[in-house]
């Protein structure tokens, strides 16, 4: 088996371990952590549920080409701004761990002009993608607060 899927099978089992032995130290605080922990980890879909539904927002307006809960994929289809039609883009977000942690979320861009009639490829600025992974992630910890509340 490979290591990647067993890390996948471990996670919720020691996740399930930490909130037990968390419940059973007793008093009320635990109780708290406990629902922070169930709260900031979510399996039902393989990645973190808060991730995605704030990827799956976030990018709304593209038309997706691919998006794999599982694995924690979401790939959108070109997109040309109306206002800007000579230009278009497609952006990737992978999922990376099932934590609500920066460092769980990988996006990349790819970015096209049209130059005498064919779209050529041209560079995207790092400031947009990290403005993407900032976005994402604000999304994603308003939905964890809102849950939790």
């Amino acid at each position: 088996m490979a290591f990647s899927t067993l890390t996948t099978f471990a996670r919720p089992t020691m996740l399930a371990v930490a909130t037990l032995a968390l419940s059973a130290c007793g008093g009320g605080n635990d109780e708290r952590v406990s629902m922070d922990l169930a709260a900031a980890r979510v399996n039902t879909i393989g990645v973190n549920a808060y991730l995605w539904r704030a990827s799956l927002e976030t990018l709304s307006f593209m038309p997706l080409t691919q998006a794999d809960s599982a694995g924690g994929v979401l790939v959108t289809d070109w997109y040309a701004d109306p206002n800007n039609p000579n230009e278009r883009v497609k952006v990737s977000v992978t999922i990376l761990d099932q934590n609500l942690r920066a460092d769980a979320l990988r996006v990349v861009a790819s970015r096209q002009v049209m130059q005498n009639g064919q779209w050529t490829d041209a560079p995207v600025q790092a400031a947009t993608v990290q403005r993407l992974e900032d976005i994402i992630l604000t999304k994603a910890r308003d939905l964890r607060r809102s849950a939790i509340m």
